[in-house]
């Protein structure tokens, strides 16, 4: 039988999984194998910069960490898994999938994306969705082409006004 302090310190970190996946956006797993230790620690530090986590779990723990929150990605823990745990939802599915275009050593198996389970394709599909601030931008751009537009429209009716007057 198992020692108490080695199956103590085990269920200490399936809830720290639990929790951190719990209160987490989002959460995607990854095979990081054929990465040299350089390249792990450019990939943590661009992470870092996104407000985003890495760590690499035992494949049994987070499963039952998963199990805990009725979550089935299975599938995904085949083979070693690290986990990119984030507040945004999309920030560390773009480093990722970005770092993997120059690094085709990691591979994106899928993950918690706002609570859901999300394939491999959807993670996909969400990297390619811009960023927060370019979707402000993009909304901002948007506003300011209608309101350029209000302004010709009264500027060139005022400019009949003016004819009609004279």
């Amino acid at each position: 039988m198992a020692n108490k302090a080695i199956i103590a310190k085990k269920e200490e970190v399936v809830n720290e999984i639990a929790e951190r996946v719990k209160n987490a956006n989002s959460a995607i797993l990854f095979d990081y194998r054929g990465l040299t230790d350089a390249e792990i620690t450019d990939l943590r530090r661009k992470l870092r910069e996104q407000d985003a986590s890495y760590k690499v779990y035992k494949n049994t723990l987070t499963k039952r960490a998963f199990d805990k929150l009725s979550i089935n990605l299975d599938d995904c823990l085949r083979g070693p898994s690290a986990i990119a745990i984030s507040d945004d939802e999309i920030a560390p599915i773009k480093v990722l999938a970005e770092f993997a275009k120059d690094h085709p050593a990691l591979e994106l198996k899928g993950g918690i994306v706002d609570g859901k389970e999300t394939s491999l394709e959807e993670l996909n599909k969400l990297a390619t969705v811009p960023s927060r601030d370019g979707l402000l931008t993009m909304f901002a751009a948007g506003l300011m082409e209608h309101v350029k537009n209000v302004a010709i429209c009264l500027d060139l009716h005022m400019q009949d006004l003016e004819k009609e007057e004279k």
